[in-house]
């Protein structure tokens, strides 16, 4: 291969890992869709679509180690397909995390804790995960920064959303005789705040992709 043929190599792996990182984006529009609207077909769908990002991420692993074997990279083009292979893992874990945003919607009462604004919680992360991607694509080593600082704000919606619920629940009134209504309460409180964790998950996601967008970038794998 030559030197202009594995330039282009790399090209397309750039264009194929924002195509996987378009495909993670609508599961996880989606799974937050049918989240907010308590929207079981859609939810379904998401549940049951993981093996598309799985398809995609196998062919990218593939693709990167070819790009290793086949030619010695110089240090910025194997800092390139090594942060684009660590990448595509993030955005594979991604998928899963919309997966599970789909599945809490066919599980859970989601009308018990309608005042936890889950939507901005989500609207926050999938912003991140949009902007880290952007910053893949254009190299951008600010957006990265921005990014990271975005995060602590993440953490703190989060937070205070499952104080929020755990204090609701110690609040609530339920008569403990009835040991299916106590089950059913407790699951969905669980459930609650395994969705809120998930949604601060795809945060730290985003500021994975970025650090490594960085370290590809400037050599630099700290983000501060």
């Amino acid at each position: 291969m030559t030197r202009e043929e594995y330039q282009s190599s790399l090209a397309d792996l750039r264009t194929e890992v924002l195509a996987m990182g378009e495909l993670v984006a609508d599961r996880l529009d989606r799974a937050l869709a049918a989240l907010a609207t308590v929207d079981e077909a859609v939810a379904r769908e998401v549940a049951g679509a993981d093996d598309a990002v799985d398809r995609r991420y196998l062919a990218l692993e593939s693709t990167c180690i070819q790009l290793f074997a086949r030619q010695q990279p110089v240090a910025g083009d194997l800092r390139f397909v090594a942060s684009s292979f660590k990448i595509v893992t993030d955005l594979e874990r991604v998928g899963d995390l919309a997966v599970n945003l789909a599945q809490y919607t066919l599980a859970a009462d989601r009308k018990r804790f309608e005042e936890v604004d889950l939507s901005a919680i989500g609207d926050r992360a999938r912003s991140m995960l949009d902007d880290a991607m952007a910053a893949y694509r254009t190299d951008d080593a600010e957006l990265c920064r921005e990014i990271a600082a975005r995060d602590d704000e993440l953490d703190a919606l989060c937070q205070h959303a499952s104080e929020r619920v755990v204090r609701d629940l110690i609040e609530r009134e339920v008569d403990e005789g009835d040991s299916w209504a106590v089950e059913e309460l407790l699951d969905d409180v669980s459930r609650l705040l395994l969705v809120i964790r998930d949604l601060e998950r795809v945060g730290d996601h985003a500021v994975n992709i970025a650090a490594r967008t960085l370290y590809m970038i400037e050599s630099d794998p700290e983000l501060v």
